[in-house]
């Protein structure tokens, strides 16, 4: 694999896109629906009296360009190599001096790279925020290039599914459930396990003097113990750790506002629901080794961790089946 090669081919991977009327049509597209995203948040703030609406709208703009970005990166590489055997432009390349690293990590760097400029497009927007006030320059920083991170993780899922199967139909689909399972997937997990994994604790509480005045102070009345039902949530956080989402939020810098939790920002808000969750039940009372003063640690490093992880084994697996000879092909697939 050299960059000469990767150059090469990701090159005519752009130059196939730009020939492609649509695509001046979906950056148009893109633009004015984030725009007019921005727009009627900007208008929607303008009746409050706080004093962070650029925080506010940074964090909903960065949750919806996410959204947004991945409907639009699965379609970029997920019929990138069937696509092209379909063609039969693939075993073009493959009988060239381009080795399979070389094919598969251009193709990824176009879609990467195209993904990349749909994002760019949103930097007015960005910029309207930032002017708004409330945007330290290390918060965008921070969320942005973690946001380019995870298209490309999306991207390289995307390509391996392309590679692994024949029929464009079933990659395009399954990419689309592979983002899926990464974002509302590890929601709906975690809730299901953290449910059915939920422990039956029994909470001593101090003993008020005046308990005999007044038996009703405490659940189990002067007795100083009773039994509650509690979510273990720090035994299964990590199920939540890949979810895209909960990474740009978690990442982002907080302010001294959003540390005190007096922020409306909706990056700030999840941050601290995903650390709660981490941090497990809390109480008032002691009870078995559960402490509320236990200071949660972030998730997204080890989300993100895990999620680049996933991108790096979607381009192995692309780049094995690219390499020739190919001993054994599905039924059905074309080679030139």
């Amino acid at each position: 694999m050299s960059l000469a090669g990767i150059g090469v081919v990701a090159r005519q991977e752009f130059r196939l896109r730009i020939r492609t009327g649509r695509w001046r049509w979906l950056l148009g597209a893109w633009l004015l629906v984030v725009t007019g995203f921005t727009g009627l948040l900007y208008a929607g703030l303008q009746h409050t009296t706080r004093t962070d609406d650029g925080a506010v709208m940074y964090g909903g703009l960065m949750l919806f360009v996410l959204a947004l970005a991945a409907l639009v990166a699965p379609a970029l590489a997920a019929q990138s190599v069937n696509g092209d055997r379909e063609r039969g432009v693939l075993a073009a390349l493959q009988v060239t001096a381009l080795g399979a690293g070389d094919i598969a990590t251009g193709k990824l760097v176009a879609a990467w790279g195209t993904s990349v400029v749909f994002l760019a497009l949103t930097l007015p927007d960005v910029l309207w925020c930032v002017a708004a006030g409330g945007v330290q320059l290390t918060r965008l920083l921070v969320t942005m290039g973690v946001m380019v991170l995870l298209l490309g993780v999306i991207c390289a899922i995307a390509l391996a599914l392309s590679a692994l199967l024949r029929r464009t139909t079933t990659s395009g689909l399954l990419s689309y459930l592979a983002v899926f399972a990464l974002s509302i997937g590890t929601l709906v997990v975690f809730g299901l396990v953290s449910a059915a994994t939920q422990e039956t604790r029994v909470v001593h509480t101090p003993v008020d003097p005046n308990c005999s005045i007044d038996p009703g102070f405490s659940p189990g009345g002067c007795s100083g113990t009773y039994t509650e039902s509690v979510v273990r949530t720090d035994r299964t956080w990590w199920l939540l750790a890949p979810n895209p989402f909960l990474i740009l939020a978690d990442s982002a810098p907080q302010t001294a506002k959003q540390k005190r939790g007096s922020s409306t920002d909706p990056l700030g808000s999840m941050a601290r629901w995903v650390r709660d969750q981490r941090r497990g039940p809390t109480s008032s009372f002691t009870y078995g080794s559960l402490s509320s003063t236990r200071n949660p640690g972030a998730v997204w490093p080890w989300g993100l961790g895990f999620d680049v992880l996933l991108g790096a084994g979607g381009l192995w697996l692309t780049t094995r089946r690219l390499r020739t000879p190919t001993r054994k092909l599905a039924r059905g697939a074309r080679i030139a």
